[in-house]
């Protein structure tokens, strides 16, 4: 038994809703709409809005469509699905991407933004960032993209993705795939401690994967299985067979 294996037993089987979005193009609109409707949903009910952010590329034209739109940016909570192990601002950090595509333009008070503080190193970030998700509840929203390989956050194939029960809410990382080596991520069971959890998927390197996961097979992003199910925005046409 291998370690995704390992990480797999005991949990969920995930429910997965496949929403087709026309192309690249339409699923930033699409997403920035969801994102919206959440967040008023949660604001109404509950008061405030915490939402975990994707990193990469395809969630940046979703940011940027965040700039524009209308809410109460005061009751919003910033959190991270993961971080690399980097300074707080080299441009390959996600909460860096993040400010500049977003956060930094509209009226987010820093203290609302919680960066997973990578520059600390996988080890102490992991902690740090576990401390502070202790007084954090359920989370509203929790966006995830899809790497060709299959995996979100920085869940990857062939390592621990925390997804049995009792699984801590952080992983340090410090044989990633891809650089740097060294990152943290929420673990599989606390991202979907999510009231909604929200796949971004899109570009042509993401079909092997796409089958891959419509064909049930153990890739990390089937690992997050949040009792709501999760919900998959993916460009049409990765749901099709490749064109002759």
């Amino acid at each position: 038994m291998n370690r995704q294996d390992e990480s797999m037993t005991g949990a969920a089987p995930q429910a997965c809703r496949w929403h087709p979005v026309a192309d690249q193009q339409a699923l930033p609109d699409v997403a920035s709409e969801t994102i919206v409707a959440c967040a008023a949903r949660a604001i109404e009910q509950r008061g405030r809005f915490d939402i975990v952010l994707a990193g990469g590329n395809t969630p940046r034209a979703v940011y940027e469509r965040l700039r524009d739109v209308s809410s109460d940016w005061s009751r919003w909570r910033i959190y991270f699905g993961d971080e690399r192990c980097l300074p707080p601002l080299d441009p390959a950090r996600n909460s860096r991407m993040a400010g500049d595509a977003w956060l930094d333009r509209v009226p987010i008070r820093r203290s609302q933004v919680h960066a997973i503080p990578g520059e600390l190193g996988a080890v102490h970030a992991a902690d740090e960032y576990a401390d502070l998700l202790r007084s954090v509840g359920t989370f509203d929203l929790v966006l995830l993209g899809l790497g060709e390989d299959g995996h979100t956050a920085s869940l990857f194939p062939d390592h621990e993705w925390g997804s049995a029960p009792g699984s801590p809410d952080t992983l340090a990382v410090f044989d990633a795939p891809k650089p740097p080596a060294q990152r943290v991520s929420l673990s599989a069971a606390r991202l979907a401690r999510s009231r909604q959890v929200v796949f971004l998927v899109s570009g042509e390197a993401k079909r092997r994967a796409v089958t891959a996961w419509r064909a049930g097979q153990d890739i990390p992003a089937r690992a997050i299985a949040p009792a709501a199910g999760v919900d998959v925005l993916v460009e049409s046409a990765l749901l099709s067979p490749p064109a002759a």
